[in-house]
């Protein structure tokens, strides 16, 4: 039984335009100590897709289930005991911690909330044993977030994401805002800690040379949809939907002798907002025809390789 299995999941929002479908229809799981990678281009619904699963935004329809338990609907106590099972990195650790908390404040908050603690030394420990995990200096615990740099901020947000020992997180862009040798550092952390706990980790970025260091399996989206799922290297080497081409394309090579044959995508991006039926790629593909309006399904081409094309096998 994998640890999260999501089923149809749909998030949509209303505009005063029509409905926004950011996200329509992702399906997939994830084991313990597994990390699963979404990437697409910025307003692809990925950041939606991790705040829906754990209930930061309540799902418009489809599944959640966690450890074999259907979590879509809850709410009251059992919302508090599922989140402290599931947990978030945010992109921004910046705006994500309280700028009025001191570093061990802000560590300590879900701790309390837990009650889990009988007093204030098994609490201040616990804290202590967190901020020695993620590699922060004891000389920092009564700083505030604005007197730390990005590195040490985002450490501060993955020890309160660890806090109360959560099955699964999100970490939505949680390097992007880092330098390069900042973002090692933090990716490197996240491995480490999930080699010792087992945690599972879904990694939202727009990164894929990151996301290809870091994941077991990679979900492509693009407008809500996913179009692509493999496990990485399988992705890599038999990249076969049109988008994620196009993507892995766009990664900057350092082979001079060599270099990448970038594909450049013409015509306009379909609107999220009440999209008609069929791949809402179609509309920059290349090889788009008339079936290509009608929906399209996920089709297994090899095992765990999912693509959602109708042409998949005759432009491969």
């Amino acid at each position: 039984m994998s640890l999260l299995e999501v089923n149809n999941l749909k998030k949509y929002f209303k505009v005063p335009a029509g409905v926004n479908h950011a996200v329509d229809g992702i399906s997939f799981t994830i084991d313990k100590g597994e990390t699963l990678g979404v990437v697409g281009e910025s307003g692809c619904g990925k950041s939606t897709l991790g705040r829906t699963i754990i209930h930061l935004q309540e799902a418009t329809d489809g599944q959640i289930c966690l450890n074999g338990e259907d979590i879509t609907h809850v709410k009251g106590k059992d919302l508090k005991r599922v989140r402290e099972k599931m947990q978030i990195v945010f992109q921004d650790p910046y705006s994500s911690l309280n700028s009025r908390f001191r570093i061990e404040t802000t560590i300590e908050e879900p701790l309390k909330n837990s009650g889990r603690f009988k007093n204030k030394k098994e609490l201040k420990q616990e804290a202590a044993r967190l901020m020695n995990l993620v590699g922060i200096d004891e000389r920092l615990r009564q700083s505030y977030p604005h007197e730390l740099d990005g590195g040490r901020r985002q450490r501060v947000g993955i020890a309160r994401a660890l806090a109360l020992n959560p099955e699964f997180i999100v970490c939505d862009e949680p390097v992007s805002a880092l330098d390069v040798s900042i973002q090692a550092q933090v990716l490197n952390l996240l491995m480490d800690i999930q080699e010792q706990t087992g945690t599972a980790y879904m990694f939202v970025t727009h990164d894929l040379s990151v996301v290809r260091h870091i994941s077991n399996n990679i979900l492509v989206m693009y407008l809500g949809q996913m179009v692509e799922k493999a496990p990485t290297e399988e992705l890599f080497e038999h990249t076969l939907h049109p988008y994620t081409k196009a993507l892995l394309s766009a990664i900057p090579s350092t082979d001079i002798d060599h270099p990448m044959q970038r594909v450049q995508l013409k015509g306009e991006i379909t609107s999220p907002i009440n999209p008609a039926p069929g791949c809402r790629f179609a509309a920059r593909c290349p090889y788009a025809t008339e079936a290509c309006r009608e929906p399209q399904k996920p089709i297994e081409v090899s095992k765990g390789h999912f693509v959602s094309c109708c042409r998949v096998n005759e432009i491969n």
